[in-house]
C-alpha cells in the first residue's frame, strides 16, 4: 500500500502544479451597457451609441422632414443602408444601423422599412403562408411600402501615432438620398477624437 501511495504522490502533486499553472487570474466584472469603458482606443459600443444619437438627432430635426410633409402630406418612410467601414480596423457597422433604426422608430417623424436582408426573410415567410395560412390571414404579395429615402452612410479614419502615443480621429459622414431622383436631401457627419498614450 505504501509503494502505491509513492507513486500516485508525485503524480497527484505535478497535477496540481499545472493546474495551478494554467490558471490565468482572469476577472469578468459585468458592468452597466451605459458605462463608458475604452481599452484600446479602437472604435467600441459607446462611439457607435455616441454616433448614432447624435446623427438621428440631426436628420429628425433637419428641415427636410417638414418639406417633405408639406409636399406629400405624410411622414416619409426611410431605409438605412449598411454604414461602409473604410477605416483599417474592424467595425461592426449593424450596430450603427441598428442604433440609428431604433431612434428613428422611438422619435416617430419618419417610419423604417426593412433592410433587403430582413426583406427576404419576410417574403420567405409571405411565400409560406401562401401555402399553408388560411386565405382570411394569409398576406398578399405586392403591398411592401416602398422608401422615399436612403440613408447612406461611411467612417473613416485618420491615425496620427509617434512612438507610444497616438491619436485617433474617426468620421461618419451619412447623406439622405431622395429614391425618386437622387436629390441629397440631407447631409451631416459625426467626429469622434480619441488620444491615447502608453
Amino acid at each position: 500500500m505504501t509503494r502505491n501511495v509513492a507513486r500516485i504522490l508525485p503524480v497527484a502533486m505535478l497535477l496540481l502544479v499545472v493546474a495551478g499553472c494554467g490558471s490565468t487570474g482572469k476577472e469578468v466584472v459585468r458592468t452597466d451597457p451605459g458605462e463608458q469603458i475604452d481599452l484600446s482606443g479602437n472604435w467600441n459600443d459607446t462611439d457607435a451609441q455616441q454616433v448614432s444619437a447624435a446623427l438621428a438627432d440631426q436628420i429628425q430635426r433637419g428641415p427636410w422632414i417638414e418639406n417633405f410633409l408639406a409636399e406629400k402630406g405624410r411622414k416619409p418612410t426611410l431605409i438605412v443602408a449598411p454604414i461602409r467601414n473604410k477605416t483599417a480596423e474592424h467595425i461592426a457597422t449593424k450596430t450603427v444601423v441598428d442604433e440609428l433604426e431604433r431612434d428613428f422608430i422611438n422619435g416617430g417623424r419618419v417610419r423604417v422599412v426593412a433592410s433587403s436582408e430582413e426583406r427576404e426573410q419576410v417574403r420567405e415567410e409571405r411565400a409560406d403562408q401562401q401555402e399553408f395560412s388560411s386565405p382570411e390571414t394569409m398576406k398578399k404579395w405586392g403591398l411592401e411600402k416602398g422608401a422615399d429615402v436612403m440613408l447612406i452612410g461611411e467612417i473613416n479614419q485618420i491615425v496620427d501615432a509617434e512612438g507610444r502615443e497616438a491619436v485617433k480621429y474617426y468620421q461618419v459622414d451619412c447623406y439622405l438620398v431622395d429614391l425618386q431622383d437622387n436629390t441629397k436631401l440631407w447631409v451631416g457627419s459625426e467626429k469622434i477624437k480619441k488620444y491615447i498614450k502608453g
